[in-house]
């Protein structure tokens, strides 16, 4: 097996370049569980970027599947030398995470790589739960068995507030590809369907449809800010630090979300992050 010190540093220097937040989590989070964590959450960055080194969705759900069987213990050729895959295992037999948990990940990931929306919130709130929400119940098993359970209904919320805000952020990527992350009952309510929205022409109606999916989000992290979290748990926690600050400039920007920038800055993300790890509070 690859050492876990290469596998650390590969999976740190691979979030550091494709998600900068969870790598300065990560950086926050006790050195003695900073290989697992990075471990998982380079690999929950190789698969949410599949669809972007795809140009159709068959070779996407390839990717997918050598995840799947690498996961499965039915392994293609020499998987260990994959840094990630070899972090991961790593991870898994360290802490006994389960396995399962990361297929459905693998699973629920199958909706990027096609065009068709969420049908409703529900289907939308099971995406992000058995992404976002299971990636922090992963980070809680390493950072403390015990009290993982204890923050699971906080992960639960925390996850599928953080996971609508990065809708948010990707907004304009999404809608360029012809993709439409806001649910079928939330374009109906604001009088749309998939193709206005993603026409763009009635802005009142579709800023009407961010704010209904931005309340929405609003409201699980409300929730998942009263949940209980042990502190052991709460580096896991950390990312959602920045979810407030893009729900409100998103409720702010309206149908202007598309046109704007709404990712905080550097320094803004870093002070956020940071105030949250001392504070322990998002």
């Amino acid at each position: 097996m690859t050492e876990p010190l290469a596998d650390k540093d590969a999976c740190l220097t691979m979030l550091r370049d494709l998600d900068r937040d969870r790598y300065l989590a990560c950086l926050l989070s006790p050195e003695d569980k900073r290989p697992a964590l990075s471990a998982l959450y380079a690999f929950n960055a190789e698969i949410a970027r599949i669809r972007d080194l795809v140009r159709e969705a068959l070779p996407g759900e390839v990717r997918m599947q050598w995840w799947r069987d690498f996961l499965d213990g039915s392994p293609h050729g020499e998987s260990l030398a994959n840094p990630v895959a070899a972090g991961l295992l790593s991870a898994i037999e360290t802490f006994g995470l389960p396995r399962q948990t990361l297929i459905d990940m693998i699973d629920a990931r199958i909706f990027d790589l096609y065009d068709d929306p969420f049908e409703d919130r529900n289907a939308m709130e099971g995406y992000a739960g058995e992404t976002a929400s299971a990636l922090i119940q992963l980070c809680s098993l390493v950072l403390s068995p015990a009290d993982a359970t204890l923050s699971a209904h906080a992960a639960g919320h925390a996850g599928v507030a953080q996971a609508m805000a990065g809708m948010l952020l990707l907004a304009p990527l999404h809608r360029r590809r012809g993709q439409v992350y806001i649910p079928l009952d939330m374009l109906s309510a604001a009088g749309l369907d998939r193709e206005t929205f993603l026409e763009g022409k009635d802005t009142s109606r579709i800023a009407a449809a961010i704010e209904i999916f931005c309340v929405h989000a609003q409201d699980h992290l409300k929730k998942a800010r009263g949940a209980t979290i042990p502190k052991p748990v709460f580096p896991a926690f950390i990312p959602v630090a920045l979810t407030g600050r893009v729900i409100a400039d998103a409720r702010r920007a309206g149908a202007g979300l598309f046109e704007q920038d709404m990712q905080p800055s550097m320094l803004r993300r870093q002070w956020l992050l940071g105030k949250a790890s001392v504070l322990k509070r998002f």
